[in-house]
């Protein structure tokens, strides 16, 4: 097993798992709270459909890029945000 990690693969390592704990920490929080109130007041709905925008073209660009760090960290928080709409207009007042 080669452990001669270069500066770039130690910042692309942290980068990408940083990342997901904070989509997998705070995300999922709010997805609980939200479904256990079944109200999404309070939640803004731009600041997510924004993320979500933004988490789909870095994900997109990992794509482009071949590469795994914006696929695999940004993925989750496409993920999660797309919960976090989804529930925004299942709970929304009619």
């Amino acid at each position: 097993m080669n452990l001669n990690w270069s500066i770039a693969a130690i910042i692309g390592f942290l980068t990408t798992t940083i990342a997901i704990l904070v989509k997998v920490i705070g995300l999922p929080d709010q997805i609980k709270k939200i479904y256990k109130r079944k109200s999404t007041e309070g939640i803004s709905t731009i600041f997510f459909l924004l993320a979500f925008l933004s988490y789909l073209l870095w994900t997109i660009h990992g794509f482009f890029e071949k590469d795994n760090v914006p696929i695999i960290g940004q993925g989750v928080g496409l993920f999660t945000t797309g919960i976090i709409i989804a529930q925004i207009f299942i709970y929304r007042k009619k």
